[in-house]
């Protein structure tokens, strides 16, 4: 079975091999062209429907994985998912979205599966339209459409741009300040990139899948305070938490476009944010990977890259 991903971050590198490591074939498509060992790699332009319908010949699914910066999204994102949407109808394929949870905008209480997209903020109504577009698709009988949405992902491939990444884990396990905005104290669900994975190939996988949402399967919430005191057990490190003043923010926020953007969802670190999978569980027979376990993994890399850092 060959499967086309679209898009080499973090999240596509890792359902690259985990697709590999059940003797699937994998076409890894970017604008990089960046390789992982075993997958067939392309150079393409996630808008040329054309050149996204001929990556996918002989595929069984489209799994739509770019992550543009948060200030193209207007006018980056639309164009993508139109050409994927247009490329799964041409080749045939089934198209595997992977999401987030802006579209349903500030909620009191959990997240689910069938919680309305109501927000009114510009990314969460940007996300919210397109899956709409690839719903209406699946309605239509166009294409077999279905979007995997995860809540604020960490793992030990995760970056300098995610909330728990490399800017969070690098200072602590270096016993050093991380800064963080929002509220420390505050719950938040995290996803983890594996299991992020695991629940893209299992939607793909399931016939119950199309025209719908599922999630993530992430556990309980936790404060980012609580995972900086479990990370300096596990890394025998001293490392702190200090929050960025909130008025610090809002004047950079005047000159940079990103921390803009970054402010606009700032809801999700000022009240309790929590994702709900357990219909997900349920029906695709998914679990979270224990916490401890994930987060030794995600201490480790970290270790690794400050060792490295060091030589």
């Amino acid at each position: 079975m060959r499967r086309l991903i679209v898009g080499a971050g973090a999240v596509g590198t890792e359902l690259a091999r985990l697709l590999l490591s059940r003797g699937e074939m994998v076409r890894l498509a970017s604008t990089s062209g960046r390789a992982v060992p075993g997958t067939e790699s392309l150079r393409l332009d996630a808008v040329d429907a054309t050149a996204l319908t001929a990556a996918a010949a002989g595929c069984r699914t489209i799994f739509l994985l770019v992550n543009p910066p948060y200030t193209t999204w207007p006018e980056t994102l639309p164009p993508v998912v139109d050409a994927a949407i247009e490329a799964a109808r041409r080749s045939g394929a089934d198209l595997v979205m992977g999401g987030n949870l802006y579209a349903y905008g500030p909620v009191d209480g959990a997240m689910t599966e069938r919680s309305p997209l109501a927000s009114t903020e510009g990314k969460g109504m940007l996300r919210a339209e397109l899956w709409r577009r690839a719903q209406a698709a699946t309605l239509r009988g166009d294409v077999r459409a279905v979007e995997v949405r995860s809540s604020d992902y960490y793992g030990p491939t995760a970056g300098a741009n995610a909330h728990l990444g490399t800017k969070f884990f690098g200072p602590l396990v270096a016993s050093e300040t991380a800064r963080v905005t929002g509220d420390p104290l505050m719950p938040h669900s995290w996803s983890y990139i594996p299991d992020f994975a695991a629940t893209l190939a299992a939607a793909a996988d399931d016939e119950r899948s199309w025209g719908r949402a599922w999630h993530v399967p992430s556990g309980e919430p936790r404060t980012m305070r609580d995972i900086a005191a479990e990370t300096n057990i596990v890394a025998g490190s001293t490392g702190d938490l200090e929050r960025v003043n909130p008025t610090l923010v809002a004047l950079a926020k005047l000159v940079s476009p990103f921390l803009r953007e970054v402010d606009a969802v700032r809801y999700e670190f000022e009240r309790p944010y929590v994702l709900d999978a357990s219909e997900t569980e349920l029906a695709l027979q998914l679990r979270p990977t224990p916490w401890r376990e994930a987060l030794e993994a995600t201490v480790e890399a970290n270790l690794r890259a400050r060792r490295r850092a060091l030589r």
